[in-house]
């Protein structure tokens, strides 16, 4: 019969420490350094950490826009908490810490953007002028400003490939608004996650503190029917209003609205798109600066 273990954790081999802690999670292994010193000694390892990190960390390495310093895989794993420009600063990585899983946001560049390209509706605000505008850090080289438009469609991709398999992700559109923005608020805008065959549909509003009074006008000869109008920003609510998702803010300052999730199960090829638009009401819009798309794990 063997011997029973009699609490004395030093008599364990680190190795088998690593190795039981790399079949945890980042979180609980952090945890068990509390243990005892064989313990913290065996979360630095390497064996841990690199059981935490994806399986594709090196291809991630090789696809960001500088040099990822580190001294160890630990200190790796922490570094890419904080996100990271890849793909020639099209999009940025980071880790979410408690799990390990991957994360990713399109920049705006890499959007499609109806009339992005037009200046008299869009504009391309550089990282700098961004900080010193809005005091705000805007992670990728350019931001799109929303000048005026009355069609406002967003749109984006992204390879399920890059992401953690079995895994809930979310999306979100990242965005900040002006004091004086106007339009945004009714009617409410739409967004939709699709993944094959499945897809998320919902209502949301950017702006849900203005909602627009409704009152309805007649129009001059020849245009003899009624018309509805949308009175002053401000006056009353609406049930689309009520019944829309609304936006939250972000530890980085900007702000972010939940478009729809999906699950990635094997982590195959394809593609999820995303889109984001308000096309019905015929209203001007303006004031929306947009920062990109991210996905995340759903909590």
């Amino acid at each position: 019969m063997g011997t029973e273990f009699d609490g004395d954790f030093s008599k364990v081999p680190e190795a088998c420490i690593s190795h039981v802690l790399s079949l945890t999670s980042p979180r609980d292994s952090c945890r068990s350094a509390a243990v005892s010193a064989s313990f913290r000694s065996a979360v630095d390892s390497d064996t841990v950490w690199e059981r935490f990190l994806p399986e594709d960390y090196e291809e991630i390495l090789d696809r960001a826009a500088e040099t990822v310093e580190f001294g160890s895989k630990r200190d790796l794993y922490f570094r890419l908490c904080d996100p990271i420009l890849v793909d020639g600063g099209k999009m940025s990585f980071h880790l979410e810490k408690s799990s390990g899983a991957k994360c990713y946001m399109i920049s705006a560049r890499e959007l499609g953007i109806v009339w992005g390209d037009t200046p008299h509706y869009w504009k391309w605000i550089s990282a700098a002028d961004t900080r010193l505008t809005l005091n705000l850090d805007a992670r990728f080289a350019e931001v799109a400003y929303l000048l005026n438009v009355c069609w406002l469609e967003i749109h984006g991709k992204v390879e399920t490939r890059i992401l953690s398999p079995k895994t809930n992700y979310v999306a979100y559109l990242v965005f900040k608004l002006d004091p004086y923005s106007r339009g945004l608020s009714f009617p409410v805008q739409e967004s939709s996650v699709k993944f094959g065959a499945y897809e998320s549909k919902h209502c949301v509003c950017v702006q849900p503190n203005r909602a627009p009074r409704r009152r309805v006008r007649r129009m001059p000869r020849p245009f003899a029917r009624r018309a509805v109008v949308w009175g002053p920003e401000g006056e009353g609510s609406s049930e689309d209003l009520r019944e829309s998702r609304v936006p939250s803010s972000r530890s980085d300052g900007w702000m972010e609205i939940e478009m729809g999730e999906f699950f990635n199960d094997g982590g195959d090829d394809g593609e999820v798109d995303f889109r984001f638009l308000e096309v019905k009401g015929g209203n001007w819009k303006s004031g929306l600066t947009v920062l990109g798309i991210e996905v995340r794990p759903k909590k």
